[in-house]
């Protein structure tokens, strides 16, 4: 396999320091900002409660939950802010746990995933190794993620995990699970005890919970097909990942904070997500553009990653995933 380009083939020295200007200032503004969506659609609701506002709220909310971990993903890579502190204060405190996440453990995972793109040893491999699939696989796994059979799946797994063995003494059990999973419940139990506060209690599973096991899912799993599944050239770096061309729709309810650059984010993957465009533009405008895998859009997505029902299997069932974001669903 090819080895990435170092920055300097691919940029001018002015637009590398352009690319690499991190600000605290951002990085806080887009965790308001996503939280701040998420209590606009909860008002909605409060303010018009229909059928209509709710499965808006609900589609809301879950692109905002992803975006928490786009977000959490930019913490990994030490770009959401300047300050190490406060870079893991808002990946960790405001993005990962709320989403069951956890920072640490997907910065390990994410970092294996950079290492060996799209080769053997690339734990994302899982997600999108099988692709291309029929329409029908494909329209069966997006079923299952909206109708919630992935997200509680993906649930019921992780807190088995966060249990422990069932040999293991009660006390080590508990240990084990403050470890895994206490964080993440801990601040769950002060969303929903803020929202009781407010006299919406029943907001927490109808308006968190149901969008993180319905929408996130969908959306979480059309992600990660668009970034990585049925590539043009899993050896090249500039075709083993796509960026997508989405319009206001898409980056509203699909594709937050600029995730649509993968992309320019493998060739680049030090540049904050508030950065991206600027440096995919840099990139086509140093006469990269032809070189590299773009899209314009998830539909069209969809359709370079399936084939016609009826021709060859997707193949056997791979692994089911038991994490969050990036190992984020079980593949059959």
């Amino acid at each position: 396999m090819k080895t990435a380009p170092p920055a300097a083939e691919l940029l001018s020295a002015e637009q590398i320091a352009m690319c690499r200007q991190r600000s605290d200032l951002w990085g806080a503004a887009l965790v308001l900002h996503a939280w701040a969506v998420i209590a606009l659609a909860m008002w909605l609701v409060a303010r018009w409660p229909n059928p209509l506002t709710l499965v808006l709220a609900v589609m809301l909310i879950g692109s905002r939950q992803l975006g928490l971990l786009i977000l959490m993903h930019d913490g990994a890579h030490g770009m959401l802010a300047r300050s190490p502190r406060w870079n893991r204060l808002l990946a960790q405190g405001l993005c990962a746990w709320p989403t069951f996440a956890d920072a640490d453990a997907y910065r390990r995972y994410h970092l294996r995933h950079h290492a060996h793109t799209m080769q053997a040893g690339d734990p994302d491999l899982v997600l999108t190794g099988h692709y291309p699939i029929t329409r029908a696989s494909l329209w069966r796994k997006l079923r299952r993620d909206l109708l919630g059979v992935t997200g509680l799946s993906q649930r019921r797994a992780q807190w088995r995990a966060g249990l422990g063995r069932p040999e293991w003494r009660a006390g080590a059990r508990l240990a084990h699970f403050w470890r895994s999973l206490g964080p993440q419940c801990l601040s769950n139990l002060c969303l929903f005890l803020a929202l009781s506060a407010m006299g919406y209690w029943y907001f927490y599973p109808l308006l968190w919970l149901l969008p993180l096991l319905t929408w996130q899912q969908l959306v979480l799993r059309v992600r990660n097909i668009a970034e990585h599944a049925a590539v043009p050239d899993a050896t090249d770096p500039l075709r083993y990942a796509r960026d997508v061309r989405a319009n206001g729709l898409e980056r509203a309810f699909i594709a937050p904070y600029w995730v649509n650059y993968h992309l320019t984010h493998h060739l680049l993957m030090w540049v904050p997500c508030y950065r991206l465009p600027y440096a995919q533009a840099c990139l086509l405008a140093n006469g990269l553009g032809p070189r590299m895998a773009r899209t314009r859009g998830y539909w069209a997505v969809l359709a370079e990653v399936t084939r016609a029902d009826g021709g060859a299997g997707a193949g056997p069932p791979r692994a089911r995933a038991t994490g969050t974001f990036g190992e984020g669903f079980a593949t059959e």
